[in-house]
C-alpha cells in the first residue's frame, strides 16, 4: 500500500489561498479517479477538487471553513501500486504510519491512573494556528490534554510541530509531575520577537473607521465569504496600481445594423445567440496585438510581456457578485469561435460550473457596465493586469454625419469605452491610443461581413 497527497491546486495567477467549503468524501470512503473529494471557494470561483488517483480516503488535513494555501496537502489517499510514499518529511508528524488505535491502547494501559485524576476536555483544534497531525489529535483527545497544554508542548518535529514522541513524553512526565512546557509556543515560520507594548498593540487593532450607528429598524447584513474576498481584492488593486482613465465615444451603428441582420441566421446555423460581446472581444484582441505593451504585468521592477492574449470577461452572478472567466488565446478565435466561447463561459459562470483553470491566467479584462444601463464607468484593474475596459450602454443619439455632399444631423447608435490603466507602466499616450484602436475597429465594421 502507498499513500498519495492530494494538494490544493493553483486557482489563478493572483490567488494564493482558498476556503474549504465542503468535504464530499469521508475518511474510509472509496475515491475514484477524477472523482471530486472536496469543494473550495476563492474570490474568483467556487470549484470541486478531483482526485488524481483511485483509492481510499485515509486522512483529512483541514476542516470546513479553513483557509488553505495553494500547494498545501488537503487530503491523503491510500492507493494500490507504485505511488510515492507521502508519509511526510523527516521529523514531521504529518502522517504517522503506525495505526492510531495501537498507540491509544498502549497509552490507555500506561496512563489509566492519569485518567482517574484528570478531567477529559477535548481540545478545539480549529481555534489553533498550529498544525497537529491526526495521531497527535487523537492522543490528545483520548488522554484529556487541554488545548492550553497542547499549545505549550515543546515540539521537536519540522517547524516546531508536536510529534507522537513529544506528546507521549509529555503524558509520561505529567503522570510523574515533571511535565515540561514551553512558556509561549513560537508561531509557525516566525522568528521570536520581543512582545510589543500593550498600548501599541491596542492601537494596531483599533478600527480605522468610526463605528457606524445602527438605528431602530436597520438591517445588518454580514458580507458573504466571496464578498469579503472581492472587497479585499479591490482595496489591494487600488493601493497597488496608479489608476488613470481614458474615455472614447464610439459610433457603433454599423455593428448594430450588422448584428441585427445576422443574428437570426447565425442562431439557426450555429445554435448560438449572437450578442455584442464577442464582437467587442474581437476588437480588444486586435488592439492588444497592435499594442502589446498593454498585455503586460509589473513584477517589482520588471515588466513581464505576455505571449498569449487571454481576455477576462466579467460576468454577473445571481447574488450580485462578479466572476471573471478567461477566454484563452482570444486573438486566435474567429467570430464564430469567440461567440461560442463567450456564451459557454457566461452560462457556466451563472450556474457556478466554471473550473479553476477557466478563471486563471487572464492578461486583460473587459467588463460590460452597459448591461445595467450605465453610460460609462471607471473600473478597477484586475491584478496583476495593467488595464481593464468598460463597455457602456449603446444608445441612439442625434449626431453630426459628414458626407461628400456635406454635413447633416442623423440618428446614430453610440457608446462610451472607459479604459482604466496602471499609470506606473502605461502612460496616457499608450492608454489613449489603445482604446482609440478599439473604437476605430468597431467604427470601421464591414456591414457586408460574412461569418
Amino acid at each position: 500500500m502507498a499513500k498519495f497527497e492530494l494538494k490544493l491546486p493553483q486557482m489563478g495567477e493572483s490567488v494564493a489561498e482558498a476556503t474549504l467549503t465542503t468535504w464530499l468524501k469521508e475518511v474510509g470512503d472509496t475515491v475514484e479517479l477524477d472523482e471530486a473529494v472536496f469543494e473550495i471557494a476563492t474570490d474568483k470561483v467556487d470549484s470541486e477538487v478531483p482526485s488524481e488517483v483511485e483509492g481510499v480516503l485515509l486522512e483529512k488535513r483541514f476542516d470546513v471553513d479553513d483557509v488553505i494555501k495553494v500547494g498545501e496537502v488537503v487530503a491523503v489517499i491510500q492507493v494500490d501500486g507504485d505511488v510515492d510514499d507521502v508519509s511526510g518529511d523527516s521529523g514531521s508528524a504529518d502522517v504517522e504510519e503506525e495505526p492510531v488505535a495501537e498507540h491509544v491502547e498502549v497509552l490507555e494501559n500506561q496512563m489509566a491512573h492519569v485518567k482517574e485524576s484528570v478531567t477529559i476536555a477535548k481540545p478545539v483544534f480549529s481555534s489553533s494556528e498550529r498544525f497537529y497531525s491526526p495521531l497527535v489529535k487523537n492522543i490528545a483527545k483520548e488522554e484529556g490534554v487541554s488545548m492550553e497544554e497542547l499549545e505549550a508542548i515543546i515540539g521537536t518535529g519540522k517547524e516546531g510541530r508536536v510529534t507522537k514522541t513529544d506528546i507521549m513524553a509529555y503524558l509520561q512526565d505529567r503522570s510523574n509531575g515533571n511535565a515540561k512546557l514551553a512558556p509561549t509556543p513560537a508561531p509557525k515560520e516566525q522568528k521570536p520577537v520581543e512582545e510589543a507594548p500593550k498600548p501599541q498593540k491596542a492601537t494596531e487593532e483599533k478600527p480605522k473607521h468610526a463605528p457606524i450607528a445602527v438605528g431602530h429598524g436597520d438591517e445588518v447584513i454580514p458580507l458573504t465569504r466571496m464578498g469579503k474576498l472581492i472587497a479585499q481584492h479591490m482595496i489591494d488593486s487600488v493601493s497597488t496600481s496608479a489608476h488613470v482613465q481614458s474615455f472614447v465615444e464610439v459610433d457603433v451603428t454599423n455593428v448594430v445594423n450588422w448584428r441585427e441582420k445576422m443574428k437570426k441566421a447565425f442562431e439557426q446555423r450555429e445554435g448560438e445567440k449572437l450578442t455584442f460581446t464577442p464582437i467587442f472581444m474581437e476588437a480588444v484582441a486586435v488592439a492588444l496585438k497592435k499594442f502589446p505593451m498593454m498585455n503586460i504585468s509589473l513584477d517589482g521592477d520588471k515588466v513581464i510581456k505576455k505571449k498569449n492574449i487571454n481576455l477576462g470577461m466579467a460576468a454577473a452572478l445571481p447574488d450580485g457578485n462578479l466572476i471573471v472567466p478567461v477566454i484563452k488565446n482570444a486573438d486566435q478565435l474567429n467570430l464564430v469561435g469567440m461567440a461560442k466561447t463567450v456564451n459557454d463561459l457566461a452560462n457556466r459562470a451563472r450556474n457556478n460550473q466554471l473550473k479553476p483553470d477557466e478563471v486563471k491566467d487572464g492578461t486583460y479584462t473587459v467588463t460590460n457596465v452597459g448591461t445595467f444601463g450605465s453610460v460609462f464607468g471607471t473600473p478597477i484593474i484586475n491584478q496583476p493586469q495593467v488595464g481593464i475596459l468598460a463597455l457602456g450602454a449603446i444608445r441612439k443619439l442625434p449626431s453630426v454625419i459628414e458626407t461628400d455632399q456635406g454635413e447633416y444631423i442623423g440618428i446614430r447608435s453610440k457608446m462610451f469605452l472607459s479604459h482604466s490603466y496602471d499609470h506606473r507602466v502605461v502612460n496616457g499616450a499608450l492608454g489613449g491610443m489603445f482604446v482609440k484602436a478599439v473604437a476605430d475597429y468597431l467604427e470601421a465594421w464591414d456591414v457586408n461581413r460574412e461569418i
